[in-house]
């Protein structure tokens, strides 16, 4: 498949996060907005989250975490953790790739990233295999 699924950064939560991937956005029923629109469905765990309601993060001219004088802190880090472990993806690199190359480069690599190889539909941090095709990934 030659096309790519495209992102905006609107869907880039502060701790890294690509909320376009996620199963909550992804599902047809009670639909994620997504951390950063102010307004749209979210779940509780999502609409209360500690780090999108960081004080500090208040504080920073990106409204991304690595601006952050106490970044990564231990919130971060224990999400991180989580999500390397169960989704082989790091919100604390996904990060640093946008501090050192942008977020336009970033999203350019999430579309390649998050895209199935065989429909070419969004392919969920949270699942091994393509919700439109069931084509499993690596």
């Amino acid at each position: 498949m030659s096309t790519s699924v495209k992102f905006d950064r609107s869907m880039i939560a502060p701790c890294g996060m690509n909320c376009g991937t996620c199963i909550a956005y992804l599902r047809d029923k009670n639909k994620c907005c997504g951390c950063c629109p102010d307004s749209g469905f979210k779940p509780n765990h999502c609409a209360q989250c500690r780090i999108k309601n960081c004080d500090l993060l208040e504080k920073t001219t990106s409204k991304f975490c690595y601006d952050c004088e106490k970044f990564p802190c231990q919130r971060l880090k224990q999400l991180d953790k989580r999500y390397r472990t169960k989704y082989k993806t790091s919100f604390i690199q996904n990060l640093l790739t946008i501090k050192e190359t942008g977020i336009t480069n970033f999203l350019a690599f999430e579309s390649k990233r998050r895209t199935c190889p065989n429909c070419g539909s969004i392919v969920s941090v949270h699942r091994d295999n393509c919700q439109t095709c069931n084509y499993e990934l690596n």
